[in-house]
């Protein structure tokens, strides 16, 4: 496994981390304890970076991860969970204040299971008052990291030019980091446009989603998925023309989204310690140089096209 420091922060993390929302059945609806083994073979194979939200299952995937946690080593994983995206019976909703950024990142620290966190994401600000991030909720955590509740603090968002605006206005080393999903992956890498950016304001960049939320896999997108119906047909013709050459998409897009060396590392999410497994397999195979090419030219004719969050 390639580990990979994000940004100035001294975390060294694994390039493809996990990604917990599963084990809230996000995707899919899962077994407890499938999930936490899954937690287990991923920290057991290496993988040393776990991001969460209360969001995921509204609290269901931070309880379920907080189980596993109890049973490893503290110094053995970085954790990540977020603010200001929630959830209560049944419906998402949203809340950005001081006031709660406060509560929620206590709240997590026990159902977590853990002292302290190392790295507090606002979660989502497209769906926030760019303002509002930048003179309460950013302020309010750097607050937090002063008094060592959390270590690192970083923003998360689909719309890549919002990452930039705060950033911009907020003193320097507010931000340390920020995670971007669905823009580097076989179908869209508008994040590399950032890069450079990212890099010189000495910010680590954390990438989610290789399979831009299950488009770049033979089960297909679920149902809800936001992507445009044309951007889903193609996925499914190029999941289609791997087939055909006998082989699955899913390697070429895992690998393909772990060898950028200007991003620290790449979250996947699963329930299933099999998957967990298939994953490490993938990020640690040489790139199909060829497929690649002959995926990225079906996908071309919507490459960069995106959605607006939901």
């Amino acid at each position: 496994m390639e580990y990979r420091e994000i940004g100035k922060t001294g975390m060294k993390v694994s390039s493809l981390s996990f990604g917990a929302s599963s084990l809230g059945g996000v995707f899919h609806s899962v077994r407890e304890e499938d999930g936490i083994e899954a937690v287990y073979t991923a920290i057991d194979h290496g993988i040393n970076f776990i991001d969460v939200s209360p969001y995921y299952g509204h609290l269901k995937a931070e309880i379920v991860l907080g189980k596993a946690l109890k049973n490893i080593d503290r110094k053995k994983y970085y954790l990540s969970t977020k603010v200001g995206r929630y959830g209560k019976d049944g419906r998402n909703c949203w809340d950005y204040t001081a006031k709660k950024a406060v509560e929620s990142v206590y709240e997590s620290i026990e159902r977590l299971n853990v002292d302290y966190i190392d790295l507090i994401n606002v979660h989502d600000i497209e769906f926030a008052d760019l303002e509002t991030i930048c003179n309460e909720t950013l302020p309010t955590l750097v607050e937090l990291r002063t008094k060592g509740v959390v270590k690192h603090v970083g923003i998360t968002n689909l719309t890549l030019r919002h990452f930039r605006y705060v950033i911009d206005h907020v003193p320097a080393g507010t931000v340390e980091s920020i995670l971007s999903f669905c823009h580097y992956c076989l179908n869209d890498d508008a994040l590399v446009d950032y890069l450079d950016y990212f890099e010189k304001k000495s910010i680590g960049v954390i990438n989610a989603s290789p399979f831009s939320m299950g488009l770049l896999t033979g089960r297909g997108a679920p149902d809800w998925h936001p992507a445009p119906k044309p951007l889903q047909d193609l996925c499914r013709k190029a999941v289609e023309y791997c087939k055909s050459k006998g082989k699955e998409i899913e390697p070429l897009a895992v690998k393909y989204s772990v060898s950028n060396p200007l991003i620290a590392t790449t979250l996947f999410s699963t329930a299933r310690p099999e998957a967990v497994l298939k994953n490490i397999e993938w990020a640690e195979k040489d790139l199909d140089k060829d497929l690649l090419q002959e995926v990225q030219a079906i996908l071309e004719p919507r490459f960069r096209d995106t959605w607006l969050n939901s």
